[in-house]
């Protein structure tokens, strides 16, 4: 039952990157022909599913603190492959050995009892970036695809990719979408700024999107859980987009002062140390727990509590 909305300035659509938005559309068994159109745009032909079922992720053995920077949904295709989907709100230290370690998960547990070949299913992981990693942040390619492969540059083992897209490079308008692809990265970015669905976008697998994805269909008990969500992601981005500017814009001006080299790394890196000190007092007068801090600060415990 839908109610009538009770938020006069929300927009009419979720935003797909909070919480509430991402399991929505991706994580639930009536909507899961969305996700099944997600992962054939992001998958090799060789690899395109037909049904998936849904597993417990609490096996991929999630922290609290990866749980509050990471949303992520396990599945499985009927012919055996493992699907990790996760949307990653905030950059994170070791961004790349978490993917690496998470994803052994999918594989252990394939593991027979007795005899057995050591046989495997494809495991692939699928990263949803709301950010830019630091090595690739001059270079516009946004879609990177992962392997094992040899000094000869072939692959050595096809059953393990890693595939992520960095959102924010994104920067394609409506009009000049011209694949499957790219629709759904705009859907994803912009989704909760449209006022009605374009015409470009409307498909039949787009069509469900809009129709549960529109905020005056939701109960008053979902509104109220979408609206936690929005603050949550809202607030995050802010503190962390914010600070780490403004810290990386002092210590850069330190170091040109200095007006040698080493002074500017020395003062880029005071800078940075001063701006995550000034993230977490931020977060702390915002009122966001400790390990949220930690995953956006990579601060330890006693150095918040400190604060």
């Amino acid at each position: 039952m839908s109610v009538k909305n009770r938020y006069p300035n929300q927009d009419r659509y979720i935003n797909l990157l909070t919480d509430f938005g991402f399991k929505r559309l991706f994580g639930t068994e009536p909507n899961k022909e969305l996700l099944i159109d997600f992962l054939n745009v992001m998958l090799p032909p060789q690899h395109k599913v037909q049904d998936v079922s849904y597993r417990n992720n609490e096996n991929l053995g999630n922290t609290p603190l990866d749980r509050k920077a990471i949303f992520d949904i396990y599945c499985e295709s009927k012919t055996g492959e493992k699907f990790i989907v996760e949307l990653q709100k905030a950059k994170q230290n070791y961004f790349k050995d978490r993917s690496i370690y998470y994803a052994t998960f999918p594989i252990q547990e394939q593991a027979v009892k007795g005899d057995w070949d050591y046989k495997l299913s494809s495991v692939y992981t699928i990263g949803i970036l709301d950010f830019i990693f630091d090595d690739h942040k001059d270079e516009s390619e946004l879609l990177h695809i992962v392997e094992l492969k040899n000094q000869k540059c072939e692959v050595f083992y096809d059953k393990l990719k890693f595939i992520y897209v960095e959102l924010p490079k994104f920067t394609k308008t409506v009009e000049e979408l011209e694949s499957h692809f790219e629709k759904w990265l705009f859907l994803l970015r912009h989704l909760s700024k449209l006022e009605a669905p374009p015409e470009a976008l409307q498909e039949v697998v787009f069509e469900r999107l809009f129709e549960i994805s529109e905020i005056a269909n939701f109960s008053a008990v979902e509104q109220e859980a979408y609206e936690n969500s929005l603050k949550y992601y809202r607030d995050l981005q802010n503190v962390v987009a914010t600070s780490r500017e403004e810290g990386i814009e002092e210590g850069i001006a330190r170091g040109i002062e200095q007006g040698r080299q080493e002074g500017r790394e020395q003062g880029r890196q005071e800078g940075i140390q001063e701006n995550t000190i000034a993230i977490a007092r931020s977060c702390i007068q915002q009122g966001l727990d400790i390990e949220t801090i930690m995953a956006i600060t990579q601060l330890s415990r006693e150095d918040i509590e400190a604060l």
